[in-house]
C-alpha cells in the first residue's frame, strides 16, 4: 500500500511515517515510479508505534523492542544495556500509575452516569 493508505488507514500524517522511517521504525520498497510501498503488516505496526509513543516510550526505546512485540515468544534484545532497562522499568512504572489514574476517573464517571441514570429515571416515573 502506499504511504497515503497507510496514513488514512492508521489516522497517522504521512509526515510522521516518513519519520518513522527515518527513526528505522519502519521500512518500505520503492516500487518504480519512486512511491513508498508499505506491507499490510504495517498498519498494526504504526499503530503499535503510536501507541508506545503515546505511553512516552522514546523511539530509540521503541526500535530496541518493537521486534519483540511482533513475536513475543521469542524475545532478544542483544543490546538491552542497563540504561534501556532502567528506562523500561521507569516508563513500566509510569504506565502502571496512568492505568490506576484512569481506572479511578472511569469509576468517578461511570458512578456518577449512574447517579444521573437512576435520577432521570426517577424523574419519569
Amino acid at each position: 500500500m502506499r504511504i497515503g493508505q497507510l496514513s488514512e488507514l492508521t489516522g497517522t500524517s504521512r509526515r510522521l511515517l516518513r519519520y518513522y522511517e527515518e527513526q528505522d521504525l519502519i521500512a518500505s520498497t520503492r516500487a518504480a515510479n519512486g512511491y513508498r510501498d508499505y506491507g499490510d503488516e504495517y498498519v498494526d505496526k504504526v499503530l503499535q508505534i503510536r501507541g508506545l509513543l503515546d505511553a512516552g516510550l522514546p523511539t530509540r526505546v521503541i526500535r530496541q523492542i518493537l521486534p519483540c512485540l511482533n513475536s513475543p515468544r521469542t524475545i532478544s534484545i542483544s543490546d538491552a544495556t542497563p540504561e534501556t532497562i532502567a528506562t523500561l522499568e521507569q516508563e513500566l512504572n509510569s504506565m502502571s500509575e496512568r492505568i490506576r489514574c484512569l481506572v479511578r476517573n472511569r469509576d468517578a464517571i461511570t458512578s456518577y452516569l449512574d447517579d444521573v441514570r437512576d435520577a432521570t429515571a426517577r424523574q419519569a416515573a
